[in-house]
């Protein structure tokens, strides 16, 4: 008999392309994981996926079974919801959001769609969070927003830059020149989008800096920046006490993160209150971000 936990086991791996990353998004071990994938391929009498050292794909087969494991997995989550009211009679929103959405915009997003839903939050890239969002698992997602993203609610654009302690040489200066940072101790956001074109944009320039922290953390990120471990790019949202923003020539990457939803879900009532959220962080926001 197909269980829940076989359906999540192919989402995941559907989802993240990767048996190692979907073991560590569901919580299993990846023998277990490929022990459930194997079971599933066993009682569907196909094989699902194709396995290379490098990639995972769906088969044919796979390709036929994934909208019947969409649904079965939207049945599932219906029924743990059947009769159930989180908080009175307030509807429930499972967020998605980027991991690199600084903490002052989520508190102000969260602030503002907190009065109309309960909430429960979902972390991943923005790729895995498209796919969450275009399989059911996320009802919205608070991302990166393209220019084919029809229907998309943007809260903010804004650009990257370098980030360097208060007291810092550079700091209170408008613009410095990439090559000037070749002797400066860097710190990598791991989480970062424009993460391998940031470090194009340096090499293409012989700028090899050292390295004093990854960090998939956005959070310990800046603020080991504020104490002087070293400086980092970063979008200007990111700005706190201790660190300054400084523009890199020739640096011009830039960003708009916003609403994405589920059209199913995206009634009248939800979009009003969605975009009411998204006025509010306008004003409060996009002054700085410019």
């Amino acid at each position: 008999m197909i269980k829940r936990s076989h359906i999540r086991q192919f989402l995941a791996v559907v989802e993240t392309g990767s048996f190692t990353l979907a073991a560590g998004r569901i919580r299993v071990t990846q023998p277990t994981l490929s022990a459930g994938i194997a079971d599933l391929e066993r009682m569907v009498g196909s094989r699902l996926f194709v396995r290379d050292r490098r990639h995972v794909r769906l088969t044919e087969a796979g390709g036929r079974f994934l909208p019947l494991a969409r649904e079965l997995d939207r049945n599932f989550r219906a029924v743990d919801g059947f009769g159930v009211s989180a908080q009175g009679d307030w509807p429930t929103l499972k967020l998605g959001v980027i991991r690199s959405v600084a903490a002052p915009l989520l508190e102000a997003v969260l602030a503002g769609l907190g009065g109309a839903f309960s909430i429960e939050l979902v972390e991943g890239t923005d790729s895995e969070l498209r796919a969450s969002l275009a399989s059911g698992r996320v009802d919205m997602m608070l991302g990166l927003i393209r220019d084919e993203d029809d229907g998309a609610i943007p809260l903010i654009s804004e650009p990257y830059v370098l980030f360097v302690p208060s007291s810092h040489r550079l700091a209170g200066q408008a613009v410095a020149e990439p090559e000037t940072l070749g002797s400066e101790v860097m710190i990598a956001r791991r989480s970062c989008e424009v993460l391998d074109r940031t470090s194009t944009f340096f090499t293409r320039l012989h700028v090899r800096p050292r390295f004093s922290l990854r960090s998939d953390s956005e959070e310990r990120c800046m603020a080991m920046v504020a104490a002087g471990l070293g400086i980092t790019t970063a979008p200007l949202s990111h700005r706190r006490e201790g660190i300054e923003p400084v523009a890199i020539e020739g640096y011009d990457f830039a960003r708009t993160l916003g609403l994405r939803a589920d059209p199913a879900w995206l009634t009248d009532e939800r979009a009003a209150a969605c975009r009411k959220v998204a006025a509010d962080i306008a004003e409060r926001f996009a002054p700085e971000a410019r």
